[in-house]
């Protein structure tokens, strides 16, 4: 986690809290002119699912205290919303909680020559997830992990 994300993560996190929800994951992104921030918030109890109601209070929020502290540098353009099905695999508790089910990754650096890879998450292993995908078993440390997905089933 980039030291941007890990500032916001901290300043966030407890008004994400305060408001009935889960702090799931942020993902800041640099364009040419403007930054996209994008904060994911999830419920803590499965049963519930995130409303619109809920991304709206927690925008409020999460901008007012943005600008107050003054931690992303420039125009940025902030954006609250559920996680999604395909919701996005920030921490080794995210990974844990997906076990059995499909992901996509993309490493950091290429491994046997390649940086994208799909399969089933079959465990956790320390800080490395275990994937098995084409029939071979993947040891992956999480921080070698650029980005990873959970695949929707239908």
């Amino acid at each position: 986690m980039a030291v941007a994300d890990s500032k916001i993560r901290q300043l966030l996190q407890p008004v994400v809290e305060a408001l009935g929800c889960e702090l799931w994951g942020i993902d800041l992104q640099s364009g040419a002119k403007t930054k996209l921030l994008r904060v994911f918030i999830d419920k803590d109890n499965d049963n519930d699912l995130i409303g619109i109601e809920d991304c709206e209070r927690v925008s409020r929020q999460a901008s007012s205290i943005l600008d107050v502290e003054d931690v992303i540098n420039g125009e940025y353009i902030l954006e609250v919303s559920s996680p999604g099905m395909d919701r996005p695999l920030y921490e080794l508790g995210h990974y844990e909680k997906y076990i059995g089910e499909d992901i996509s990754l993309k490493l950091r650096f290429p491994f046997e020559g390649r940086r994208n890879f799909k399969g089933r998450l079959t465990g956790v292993d320390g800080d490395e997830i275990i994937l098995v995908a084409a029939d071979h078993e993947f040891l992956f440390p999480v921080e070698g992990i650029e980005k990873a997905n959970v695949v929707p089933r239908f």
